[in-house]
């Protein structure tokens, strides 16, 4: 064995080690991650927040809110569990991307105030859709149901 060899293989096998160790913090984040999904994607069903969506131009917001809610729900529960994360998180993206450009809107915010919230509520978008995106391409992690089926 070369000595290039030799060092791929320890690195390897440094690196299965540290993914084996991460599990219980990679569930964690995970939790954390769609904690927020899985507390507001009921609200999505409440006709206060269709009124509010429909008052912010969202179009057929009484079809649309209630869909989003349901792809908050299933792509958080998804990736949670760790049951099929790819997809869930890919669920999760199709909400961000569309909730985000509609609801979120600071460019034209006026009030200073609203202005910074709208921002705010943006870029924290903008955050989890980084963080789906990480989750479509690496899955749900050692301790998750899919690392079981494999």
């Amino acid at each position: 064995m070369s000595a290039s060899s030799s060092t791929f293989a320890a690195r390897s096998q440094q690196a299965s080690v540290s993914i084996a160790g991460a599990g219980p913090v990679v569930l964690l984040g995970r939790f954390f991650f769609v904690l927020i999904f899985l507390l507001s994607g009921p609200r999505h069903f409440m006709s206060q927040t269709i009124a509010y969506a429909a008052s912010q131009g969202v179009p057929m917001a009484s079809i649309a809110v209630p869909f989003s809610g349901l792809l908050a729900l299933a792509g958080g529960l998804s990736i949670l569990l760790g049951y099929r994360a790819r997809i869930g998180a890919w669920l999760i993206v199709l909400f961000l991307a569309l909730v985000t450009p509609l609801l979120h809107r600071f460019w034209g915010v006026t009030d200073p105030m609203m202005y910074q919230m709208q921002f705010i509520n943006f870029m924290k978008n903008l955050s989890m859709l980084g963080g789906a995106l990480v989750i479509t391409q690496l899955g749900a992690g050692p301790w998750s149901l899919d690392a079981r089926r494999k």
